[in-house]
């Protein structure tokens, strides 16, 4: 952001900048000072002073990344794991996260060891969602599944009103910085998802659908695998199996 120059206007950090007051170092040979080909000591320092103060007067002035209306027009530049601590200070303020899982009968124990055939494999099965979400819920990024499944709800809607309404609810929850839920994307999946939004349709996040699906397949899917969750879910039903 450049600052336009106005008569009389000085920028905060060079009000109370401390001017060098010191000797003028003597004049050499040919009338040049010995520091700065012509330049005194003093305005060296001054200017100096000068582009510190500008460069710290350009970064308090930066927009902040933060958004109030739904329909975010700004960009976000947090990491990820600026992300995960703003997150998990959220979930512990915000008790609206919905937690219930989806109602699936018990898995077998061959359908259990399928889910670590494949990603694909666990996220077409209920219960397999269930189980991986569990599993999310334990590393603060539980979001991702639940903006995973309000997607897969959304292409299913074929009523226009209620299209528009459930696109601007997934915004709101899982896109806008705001948010306790949201979900971690790019700029350019959300340059797409804002363009969308003028005319909602059932495939308004599926870019972003696909960066979330991608990121839990790489991420998440490998941890789980070898967590205690998944390890308690195959010793336990096979042990049922067993005595069956």
């Amino acid at each position: 952001m450049c600052l336009r120059k106005r008569s009389g206007y000085r920028p905060p950090d060079l009000i109370n900048a401390k001017i060098y007051t010191g000797p003028i170092p003597a004049e050499q040979e040919g009338g040049e000072l010995a520091m700065g080909g012509g330049r005194s000591e003093t305005s060296a320092l001054s200017g100096a002073g000068e582009a510190r103060g500008l460069t710290t007067t350009q970064n308090s002035q930066r927009p902040s990344a933060c958004c109030f209306c739904w329909c975010c027009c700004c960009s976000c530049s947090w990491s990820e794991e600026e992300r995960r601590k703003r997150r998990r200070k959220r979930i512990s303020q915000d008790t609206k996260i919905d937690t219930k899982l989806e109602t699936c009968p018990k898995p077998s124990v061959e359908e259990i060891r399928m889910w670590s055939q494949s990603f694909d494999k666990l996220m077409r099965n209920p219960a397999g969602r269930n189980a991986f979400r569990e599993f999310l819920r334990t590393e603060y990024s539980e979001e991702n599944m639940l903006f995973w499944l309000a997607c897969e709800d959304l292409k299913q809607e074929i009523n226009k009103s209620a299209i528009e309404e459930k696109a601007r609810s997934i915004y709101e929850d899982y896109i806008s910085i705001l948010s306790p839920k949201e979900v971690s994307l790019d700029a350019r999946v959300r340059e797409v998802i804002n363009r969308k939004m003028q005319d909602p349709t059932p495939h308004t996040f599926e870019d972003a659908q696909l960066q979330i699906y991608t990121l839990m397949h790489r991420d998440s899917y490998p941890r789980f695998l070898s967590s205690n969750i998944y390890k308690t879910l195959v010793l336990g039903r096979s042990r049922t199996s067993s005595e069956c």
